[in-house]
């Protein structure tokens, strides 16, 4: 029905002729929906309504929290752009400024903005980062970042070793272990900068997934690609979480209206390409301890690869729920044949091909 009204196929007509539509086809609508319908054309500051979003509410794709915010008025703020709002407190601008981070149309952010409470806070990322790195190299190991020229560099329960891999734990807790300050510093920076503003927007069950599967990939990454490597590093959870946000970014790069956004990218992309151009070099460098090679660096492309597909199906679309999409199932299929191959290839694999391994630590 929209079709007639969007000649040019852009996807969007404008908001005179949406409200004409539904004057003269209100009365075949549901009232509920018909209010919904009204609502989106009231709250719309741009002057055009998305014809996806006609078909997510007609749908019911979206939470029963989003279409009840519509209904109770919540999301029928005054018609200009959430960033042209004047007289906000402090805690009400970092609000608005993480929506216009990560998410690229303003009917979200809009209702993002209104119903964000800070409960919970970003609890994930920050324990993960303060509590895991810091609590545990420090107070536990004596030392805050554990160098690959020392000693003690495979002396630990944590890292993934070849020889150790029947140790399941060891596929996660790999990242509480860093090859260097560097190391650890870019990841922390990362992770803080972009993790944090996306565990606000998507919650913590949604981020935390994201992370773990690209810790998961990693580890995996390397037992099948790097089979005598050991793995240290929160890489892979960082680079599944940046790759996400800023495929996000690309793929809405219409709608993201976050200042310098060029730049931003441009900077993410040169602290990731730094870490792994070093990670690259560590690899391949000779070992400060024979025969106990340095990390592997295929971890954080285990990562890249998850986050452009598990984590930009999570981010892409805020409020709807992922069992409602049909890429979600089948990325997360080809995620799980991908373990399971995994798995069995470090019970098979490396017996059958007879590799020499380094010796345990």
């Amino acid at each position: 029905l929209l079709s007639q009204f969007d000649p040019d196929n852009t996807g969007y007509i404008s908001t005179e002729k949406f409200r004409s539509l539904l004057q003269r086809h209100g009365s075949e609508l549901d009232p509920h929906k018909l209010e919904v319908l009204l609502a989106l054309a009231d709250s719309n500051s741009e002057g055009r309504i998305c014809y996806q979003d006609f078909v997510n509410l007609m749908s019911n794709k979206r939470s029963n929290s989003f279409r009840q915010a519509i209904l109770q008025g919540n999301r029928r703020l005054c018609s200009k752009a959430l960033l042209e709002e004047t007289g906000l407190s402090l805690s009400q601008r970092l609000i608005r400024h993480v929506a216009y981070e990560t998410l690229p149309r303003e009917i979200d952010r809009k209702w993002y903005y209104d119903s964000y409470t800070c409960c919970p806070p970003p609890w994930f990322m920050i324990t993960i980062t303060i509590v895991a790195f810091f609590l545990y190299n420090g107070v536990v190991l004596d030392r805050f970042v554990l160098q690959v020229t020392h000693p003690l560099y495979l002396k630990n329960a944590l890292l993934y070793h070849p020889q150790l891999r029947a140790q399941a734990w060891r596929y996660l807790t790999y990242i509480f272990m860093h090859a260097g300050i560097e190391h650890l510093g870019l990841n922390v920076v990362l992770q803080l900068l972009v993790g944090v503003p996306l565990e606000m927007v998507h919650g913590a069950a949604r981020i935390s997934f994201v992370y773990v599967a690209g810790v998961v990939a990693g580890s995996l990454a390397v037992s099948v690609a790097d089979m005598t490597a050991p793995v240290v590093g929160s890489s892979g959870g960082v680079y599944a979480l940046v790759s996400a946000h800023l495929a996000n970014i690309v793929m809405n790069w219409s709608g993201m209206k976050c200042q310098f956004k060029l730049l931003r990218m441009a900077v993410a992309l040169i602290c990731m390409s730094f870490e792994f151009g070093r990670a690259v070099w560590l690899r391949f460098h000779p070992s400060a301890y024979p025969p106990c090679p340095h990390p592997s660096f295929m971890a954080h492309l285990g990562g890249v690869v998850v986050g452009i597909t598990l984590g930009v199906i999570i981010l892409r679309n805020y409020e709807q729920r992922l069992q409602d999409q049909t890429l979600w199932w089948i990325f997360l299929s080809i995620y799980v044949i991908f373990v399971l191959f995994a798995i069995f290839w470090n019970i098979f694999a490396y017996s059958l091909l007879d590799l020499k391994l380094p010796p345990p630590p």
